[in-house]
């Protein structure tokens, strides 16, 4: 069975934008991610949640233009209200950002990894299988 992935608006931005950190080269292990991802003919999942986090920084060009270049690998999660009860509860219980709670259960409900350094994601580990990009490369 060929893996999905969903990846946390910040794994895109870090792809688009070429980031580094002190050390650490973020954009390029996004890209050999969604490379390794391509080659491999695996998902990448998304959903609306995603882009209207990427909504904040990027215009809708951008974000379409950042998409356009792996679409035939992409495909889109919904999110329905059963998930969005189950986000507000978890942020609640683990006192975690609700977009963060919610973006673990949709990777958990389309069967997909989550591709995140957010360290709010380590108190979501029995919800998904939560990964960093460098981790799967």
């Amino acid at each position: 069975m060929k893996r999905k992935y969903y990846l946390d608006s910040a794994i895109w931005r870090d792809l688009h934008e070429n980031r580094h950190d002190r050390f650490r080269p973020l954009g390029e292990w996004a890209f050999e991610l969604l490379k390794k991802i391509r080659e491999n003919n695996e998902k990448i999942i998304y959903s609306n949640l995603v882009l209207d986090e990427l909504s904040i920084a990027y215009d809708k060009n951008t974000i379409r233009n950042l998409f356009d270049s792996v679409s035939e690998i992409m495909e889109k999660a919904s999110i329905n209200k059963e998930q969005v009860i189950e986000a507000k509860k978890l942020s609640k219980k683990l006192n975690i950002p609700f977009g963060d709670a919610l973006h673990s259960i949709i990777a958990r409900d389309s069967n997909a990894v989550m591709v995140t350094r957010d360290h709010h994601f380590e108190e979501l580990q029995d919800i998904a299988k939560i990964r960093k990009p460098e981790e799967l490369i």
